[in-house]
């Protein structure tokens, strides 16, 4: 019964809504409670810390309808369409807690928002093997109403004729309205956007969430322990200070170290096999960027190229200079412990790719390289959205595996409307709730990067 409940995506509402039977066995983390009675009762004391005229403004509030744990663009996405799509201006009171303070350097009063946008689309490359599955992809993408065209080699090389074709099967070529953009104006034009709407911010880590649970019987006899969070402890940036908010949802857009923020609120933590005991499959992967210079390079018509061997590069500006790299395998996944770059990795398993593919690139010199971190779901590299079906107040927007920045418009909309109405409204998102990793059912994309 519980599984046929979680593949139709009514885990939730089944659990939680008089079905099965509750039984009286409801306990809290009275531990943090005691906890917080104490650090009172220190403040006043003779010698305590307690001072009536202490500055407390870098404090989150004591009270918030919304939790988001994470302050990227997908955190920040959940939180301007909760205030987008709230009844009245107000109604709903969000805090995001972002523990990196580095990214607060927007000013309210700015010109208007651009993206830097460059219209000059994808182009995929496919070898035989792949060319079946681009030709799908593509006929899924012109059904959505995507402009893409279909290349063959000889098409491909009359159009671009700095590639060499040997090995390309198929291309498929985006003819309109796709191209990149700066994820960083779009950050900070989003976090600009929710301040306006209301929105705080605080910088801190989330250490701690104290939760109430229930144990209650299916109506197939089959027994499930159900949380929900009521405070969420927020230690200071830089400081031994703590903030506890009490909240009614906490959103889990923590990125990278969501994995890690599931498991603070008890995901995961039951018998092997059971929805308990299913973790959020989700950790941090190190991943390079390099920065080249080729003056006989592709030139300003470069579109975003990916090659059939995992490699990909796109022009950079307007000064000859590219980007690109690829992922790792498995085995030669980096250690994703500090963000140093590994240089070896570009002239042995990127550059080799590139100068096959595009000749010019046989002479190029790397200016620059970087690593940042992907939030990897490990288990079919696709997002997560939605609640938890058994801490019933955790949504999740994480997992997305390096896509997690072109999709986040559609998913802040889809955990809102979650939050707000009970179910997804505008677009279905059921086949990527948390159950599927419980009930084994992978949702695989193919011929991505």
């Amino acid at each position: 019964m519980l599984r046929r409940a979680l593949r139709l995506g009514l885990g939730r509402g089944l659990l939680g809504r008089g079905l099965g039977t509750w039984r009286g066995d409801s306990t809290l983390d009275w531990d943090g409670k005691v906890s917080d009675i104490k650090k009172k009762i220190q403040s006043v004391l003779p010698g305590g810390a307690w001072n009536p005229l202490y500055d407390t403004s870098h404090l989150p509030p004591e009270h918030s309808d919304v939790v988001i744990v994470g302050g990227g663009v997908l955190g920040l996405s959940v939180a301007y369409w909760l205030k987008r799509l709230e009844k009245r201006r107000g109604a709903i009171q969000v805090l995001v807690v972002e523990r990196d303070y580095t990214e607060y350097l927007a000013v309210v009063d700015d010109p208007p928002l651009d993206l830097q946008f460059n219209p000059s689309g994808y182009l995929l490359l496919a070898s035989e093997k792949g060319a079946a599955i681009m030709e799908n992809n593509v006929k899924v993408q012109r059904q959505e109403g995507a402009k893409v065209c279909l290349m063959s080699p000889e098409q491909l090389r009359n159009k671009f004729p700095w590639i060499n074709t040997e090995g390309v099967a198929l291309a498929s070529y985006g003819l309109e309205d796709e191209g990149w953009f700066d994820p960083w104006c779009l950050l900070q034009g989003l976090r600009r956007k929710v301040q306006s709407m209301g929105v705080l911010f605080c910088h801190g880590e989330v250490t701690r969430f104290i939760s109430s649970s229930n144990r209650m019987e299916t109506a197939s006899g089959e027994e499930v322990t159900l949380k929900r969070i009521h405070e969420v402890h927020v230690k200071m940036d830089r400081s031994l200070e703590y903030q506890p908010v009490e909240c009614a949802i906490v959103i889990n857009a923590a990125g990278a170290w969501s994995g890690q923020i599931a498991e603070l609120a008890g995901i995961g933590k039951g018998p092997p096999g059971t929805l308990q005991g299913t973790k959020l499959p989700v950790e941090p992967r190190k991943r390079y960027v390099y920065l080249w210079h080729c003056p006989q390079g592709p030139g300003l018509e470069t579109p975003f190229v990916i090659d059939s061997s995992g490699a990909y590069f796109r022009r950079e500006g307007l000064g000859n200079n590219y980007l690109g790299s690829c992922s790792p395998t498995e085995e030669e996944e980096p250690d994703p412990g500090n963000l140093e770059v590994d240089h070896g990795f570009f002239q042995d398993k990127v550059w080799p790719h590139l100068a096959q593919r595009v000749p010019a690139f046989e002479t190029l010199k790397v200016r620059s390289a970087w690593a940042g971190y992907y939030d990897y779901n490990t288990f079919d590299q696709n997002g997560v959205v939605g609640p938890h079906p058994l801490v019933v107040n955790m949504y999740f927007a994480t997992g997305f595996s390096g896509h997690g920045l072109q999709q986040a418009p559609a998913v802040g909309r889809a955990v809102a409307e979650m939050v707000l109405e009970g179910s997804f409204q505008t677009i279905d998102l059921n086949p990527f709730l948390f159950s599927r990793f419980y009930l084994g059912e992978k949702v695989q994309e193919h011929n991505i990067i």
